[in-house]
């Protein structure tokens, strides 16, 4: 519930300050989408949400893995069913090889059906002397650098709920209607990625896996009959950023009475909207969906208490998961005494790692990127601070995408800055590509190993 001693409605964020929010033009214009959007059907339902909490909680208890991948911001551009069921399949065989390699169950998040907006550290970009309002993704504005593009524009709103409803009715169709069932394991490789070093290692994993659905067959077991092995539970998440949308999307549930924000099952605090009084933080404590908070390098111990307390006053394990972010050179210094202070006072929130945010650069031609290296090197110390603690390293959080970009440097792709200009697409922030994001979910794996077989040798 909100921190005021007032009930808590879907409307008292607007007595807060609000955070990163866009200048719209014209008021009145807003307030008609936003009566518009809240006669709309809801995008997920609050089963769902409550489903994905208990999953969640399996997390927060050591017992499943979170992995939540997806774009950086997703385009009204780029919808397509190719580019959906891609990306898809990338996280498909990313969860695969985690479950493989850890022997739990791996929670699968989309950055997917909602992830439209983006927070800005300049409120305006300058180009050659012209100074326009900053690209806050294509829910707000278009990224095209003229005045008219620039301008925010309240129709967004509604294209980013339709775009959000088709992409969902793709997603269900292709977890449930057989493209996800594990006897296809072999047709998430896709071309570009089966001919290189993940891929190959990938194929072994995949023919092992197929040849315990042979002797299951053979055994007389009906694997048609298990759901677990036709279909995937897959849920989507976006940060709650552009709060007219997500308030006209809130419904009370009739089963429980409790308020849900039905744009995505799962939405997280930004870094750049975490103020413990401001509109975001007041909104969200007052939905009953799973949250996630990202906890970057300014945060300190006494604000994350007060944070955790106010998003998750009840401790209810899967209701609220710490997306850490600290950049790989303090990454270890950062997260330490965070962890160590909630794990002493008996905290149930789920630990995942963002590797992304804390490592992005921009080169001498000025693309923003990252260096897998980094990336890589951030996620093992987050991995080496919870086996010290003795706390469970819950989760990885990732920007990717199926298609065979060049945004990130390194990795199973072996890029270098010249490599850059090939294939960089993103709208906003450099993403792994389908071959990167396999390396990514390799090194997990062995992380996990590694943590399972200290925990075993500790036991014995």
């Amino acid at each position: 519930m909100s921190s005021s001693s007032q009930p808590w409605t879907p409307t008292s964020w607007r007595a807060r300050p609000l955070a990163q929010s866009p200048t719209w033009p014209d008021p009145h214009h807003l307030e008609r989408v936003e009566r518009e959007l809240a006669t709309k059907p809801p995008l997920v339902f609050a089963g769902e949400a409550r489903r994905l909490q208990e999953h969640l909680g399996q997390v927060a208890r050591g017992e499943a893995f979170l992995l939540q991948a997806g774009d950086c911001a997703e385009s009204f551009h780029d919808a397509s069913a190719d580019a959906i069921r891609d990306k898809l399949k990338v996280i498909l065989q990313m969860a695969v090889a985690l479950t493989y390699a850890s022997g739990v169950p791996v929670i699968k998040i989309g950055r997917i059906a909602g992830q439209f907006a983006k927070p800005r550290t300049d409120a305006f970009e300058e180009r050659d002397g012209v100074r326009l309002e900053a690209f806050r993704g294509h829910i707000v504005n278009d990224d095209a650098f003229d005045e008219a593009a620039r301008r925010p524009n309240p129709d967004r709103l509604l294209a980013a709920y339709h775009q959000s409803v088709a992409t969902l009715n793709l997603l269900r169709a292709f977890t449930t209607g057989g493209f996800a069932a594990l006897s296809r394991v072999h047709a998430w490789n896709q071309e570009f990625v089966a001919t290189s070093l993940e891929g190959k290692r990938y194929e072994v994993i995949a023919d092992e896996i197929e040849r315990a659905l042979r002797f299951m067959r053979a055994c007389g077991i009906d694997l048609h009959d298990d759901s677990a092995l036709q279909g995937v539970d897959f849920y989507t998440s976006h940060e709650a950023l552009i709060l007219p949308y997500e308030q006209a999307l809130t419904r009370r549930d009739s089963l429980t009475g409790d308020w849900y924000d039905c744009s995505a099952h799962f939405l997280w605090v930004g870094d750049r909207t975490r103020q413990i009084d401001g509109a975001h933080v007041t909104f969200l404590s007052g939905v009953s969906n799973p949250l996630g908070l990202k906890v970057g390098p300014s945060t300190t111990v006494d604000e994350l208490r007060r944070l955790v307390e106010t998003l998750n006053p009840a401790n209810t394990p899967g209701r609220l998961t710490l997306i850490t972010r600290m950049g790989h050179e303090r990454a270890t210094d950062l997260l330490t005494p965070l962890v160590s202070a909630l794990n002493s006072e008996g905290r149930l929130e789920v630990w995942a790692c963002d590797p992304m945010h804390g490592n992005t650069f921009v080169t001498q031609k000025g693309h923003k990127t990252r260096r897998f290296d980094d990336v890589l090197s951030e996620t093992a110390q987050f991995f080496r601070v919870h086996q010290e603690i003795g706390t469970w390293p819950g989760g990885l959080h990732v920007e990717l995408t199926g298609d065979d970009v060049t945004e990130c440097l390194g990795g199973g792709s072996r890029l270098d800055e010249s490599d850059l200009e090939q294939n960089y697409t993103t709208i906003c922030d450099p993403r792994l590509n389908a071959t990167q994001s396999l390396d990514m979910a390799f090194h997990v794996a062995e992380y996990l190993q590694r943590l399972s077989r200290s925990s075993r040798l500790a036991h014995d």
